[in-house]
């Protein structure tokens, strides 16, 4: 990661990083935040981006792992089984929705050989995703849309899958998102998703695990997070019927590493970028270099963020109070 050059520009990292901070000024702006998510969201990723690729590679999500398995070997695992499970192919037309920078969409479009559109809403990611796709030689089967995922422009019955890795969290309505998934698929088509969800252990009564939502809301640019229970009735309140269902953070003996381990203290070389030793040691480099002009100002603010995720999100695992690994499948009626 190059900090010096966070974000689309680096002249307006502060600037940015403000404007996201003032969402979160108090819960009244729950709203606000729902009516904005596309301001909302791309602040996000204009501040993250860069963290996110320096701590994380391109896909930017989790994944449970086996005992000696890296976690790069499960991140990939993880998106070849939503491939599986979709049946992708050669020559089929599939969506990636909120693709990020790419990471995903590359893996599975050379797994499968299915041809990919990335859609996302941020220039900044493109930009950059393009620039992957065309070094890894995919970009015959593999492009990126600029578009508001709740209003895509494709054409109804027009895709042949699509699938989501931990991305309609940023919808403000599971039922909006769902229902665009739905209008583009074609009569019988798949969709498959991993959604972030709190789990029938949030108690809402709870202080504790009130905390644990708005960290990671705010450490994640969510407007707000939903629970299973409702996120299953708006799959099928925009007319899906569902496959399967389950929580893949659970335990299980043949991936016993859980979903949160890269966020807990470390002291490998593969996983200190990630511990709570790297990201502290990331910070302290962020603020000398911010002070020393060597990093815009704003750096440090928008590292804050990242920390405020990595709290919520390991204390969310830890407590079994949210789950960024709920996964689903489920399919367009076929008349």
């Amino acid at each position: 990661m190059s900090i010096s050059s966070i974000g689309p520009d680096a002249s307006k990292v502060h600037e940015t990083a403000d404007k996201y901070s003032h969402m979160w000024d108090n819960e009244e702006k729950l709203a606000e935040r729902k009516a904005n998510y596309t301001t909302l969201v791309n602040q996000y990723y204009d501040i993250a981006t860069d963290f996110y690729e320096y701590g994380w590679g391109r896909s930017f999500h989790f994944a449970i792992r086996a005992e000696g398995e890296t976690l790069e070997q499960s991140i990939a695992r993880h998106e070849h089984y939503l491939a599986l499970k979709l049946g992708l192919r050669p020559g089929m037309k599939v969506l990636d929705i909120g693709c990020g920078v790419g990471g995903p969409m590359m893996e599975i479009a050379r797994f499968s050989g299915a041809n990919i559109t990335g859609i996302n809403n941020n220039a900044y990611q493109i930009s950059r995703g393009q620039r992957y796709v065309k070094q890894n030689n995919l970009d015959e089967i593999c492009r990126f849309q600029k578009a508001d995922f709740l209003h895509q422009p494709f054409p109804d019955n027009s895709q042949d899958a699509v699938y989501a890795i931990e991305a309609t969290c940023h919808s403000p309505s599971k039922v909006e998102i769902y229902s665009e998934i739905f209008r583009v698929l074609k009569p019988g088509a798949l969709f498959a998703c991993y959604e972030w969800c709190l789990t029938d252990k949030y108690d809402p009564s709870n202080p504790t695990h009130r905390y644990i939502k708005k960290q990671i809301e705010i450490g994640d640019g969510l407007p707000d997070l939903d629970t299973t229970e409702t996120t299953l009735k708006a799959v099928k309140e925009a007319g899906f019927e569902i496959i399967e269902a389950k929580d893949m953070a659970l335990y299980d003996p043949r991936n016993p590493v859980p979903w949160y381990q890269p966020l807990v203290p470390s002291f490998s070389l593969s996983g200190f970028r990630t511990s709570n030793v790297g990201k502290y040691a990331t910070h302290y480099l962020v603020k000398t270099l911010e002070t020393l002009g060597l990093a815009p100002k704003g750096s440090l603010q928008a590292h804050t963020v990242l920390l405020q995720a990595h709290e919520g999100l390991t204390e969310g695992g830890k407590t079994g109070t949210f789950t960024p690994m709920y996964f689903f499948l489920a399919r367009k009626p076929a008349n």
